[in-house]
């Protein structure tokens, strides 16, 4: 991304245009680049779009875990003083906006979840029986797209590193099983902001039947699917994705 990563205290993100603060939550294996095509397109029209670089890979073990991340996006949302945000978030990004705005409902003015953890998800699972074998990382990074080219060299070197740094993989462990046993299907029913759901109908991961649940336990919320996209709309659809978001956002602005 050509966008400059900024530096504050505990805080490093990105932070571009002016406008409604749209927040994006990156996922458990999501780098900021994976929205390269968001940040430009809503930065460039009226929005504040922010990403903040969570702390996955440098909580204590033993306090990694989706809900502490959502206290870590509360003290960066108060530390930039940031007022009524649209939380983007993709995967384990999505689980974060949930718990968050389950807490703050005051300060979250929409929510857009693609691909969300929350509900059910196929994830890696609690361990890497195979994670020094190269060719099972691909597939499995493969295995998050429709379209596995979509899966680049470079994607799937950063996995492979990742999995394969002992301290990082504990990380990754933790997360998953936290997201697993943090079922939000009980507290969506009080969620009564708007939310946007867009979703690929081939997501393997978080399969579509997860994004009618969600649509189903939101009270004021609208689904959207992508054909022949797996689990990072942006991604893999991102012209489509961001068209989509924009209605939604430009509606809720009057734009």
């Amino acid at each position: 991304m050509q966008e400059t990563l900024k530096k504050e205290g505990k805080f490093e993100y990105i932070e571009e245009g002016e406008g409604p603060v749209l927040l994006i939550l990156h996922g458990l294996f999501g780098a900021l680049s994976n929205f390269a095509d968001v940040v430009p397109y809503f930065s460039n029209k009226g929005y504040k779009v922010v990403i903040p670089l969570l702390p996955i890979y440098t909580l204590p073990v033993i306090n990694t875990n989706a809900k502490n991340l959502s206290k870590f996006l509360k003290d960066f949302i108060d530390f930039k003083g940031y007022d009524k945000v649209n939380l983007l978030g993709n995967s384990l990004g999505g689980h974060v906006a949930l718990i968050y705005t389950s807490q703050h409902l005051d300060s979250v003015n929409s929510m857009i979840l693609t691909g969300s953890s929350g509900l059910y998800e196929n994830s890696f699972g609690g361990t890497f029986p195979k994670r020094e074998n190269y060719e099972f990382i691909k597939q499995k990074v493969e295995y998050t797209f429709y379209d596995p080219t979509v899966a680049t060299k470079e994607l799937i070197d950063e996995c492979y590193e990742i999995v394969n740094d002992k301290a990082r993989a504990l990380r990754i462990i933790a997360l998953a099983k936290s997201a697993i046993r943090h079922n939000m299907a009980k507290e969506l029913e009080f969620m009564t902001i708007p939310s946007c759901l867009i979703w690929g109908k081939n997501d393997t991961i978080t399969p579509p039947e997860v994004a009618e649940e969600f649509h189903s336990l939101l009270p004021n919320s609208e689904l959207h699917w992508i054909d022949k996209c797996g689990h990072a709309a942006m991604m893999e659809q991102p012209q489509e994705f961001n068209s989509k978001l924009s209605v939604f956002l430009d509606n809720l602005y009057g734009k």
